[in-house]
């Protein structure tokens, strides 16, 4: 596992546990070599954003009960992959991020100062 250090240098906060979110399904937007999608950006999901997932062949909403998944409700925090991320923010539709909870891995795809337009934790 990568160090668990976030895009702003400091230790990498809790992103979700309800539903429990993550590579690991740690909470964290942890990540190593074998998280080819890099599930490091953790958003707030809007239902906007969650239809356009859904539409490009990516469900987060619909539960699935044999995988103990509850399904991603608007409001809700959750790891994303980075690349899905910028392709949410190509569409018009990129979510708000949690900084504070995104892992620094996440700054290989995405621009820290872009990163921030969206951020929803800072002042």
């Amino acid at each position: 596992m990568d160090k668990s250090i976030n895009v702003l240098g400091e230790t990498l906060e809790l992103c979700g546990e309800d539903p429990v979110t993550g590579f690991y399904r740690d909470g964290k937007c942890n990540t190593c070599d074998e998280d080819a999608g890099s599930h490091t950006v953790c958003i707030k999901a809007s239902k906007e954003f969650l239809e356009f997932s859904r539409l490009k062949g990516n469900d987060l909403s619909t539960p699935v009960p044999e995988f103990d998944f509850k399904g991603v409700k608007p409001g809700n925090s959750w790891c994303l992959c980075a690349a899905r991320w910028l392709e949410a923010l190509e569409g018009g539709m990129a979510p708000k991020v949690h900084l504070t909870r995104t892992h620094q891995k996440a700054l290989e795809i995405i621009p820290l100062e872009l990163l921030k337009k969206y951020a929803v934790d800072l002042n």
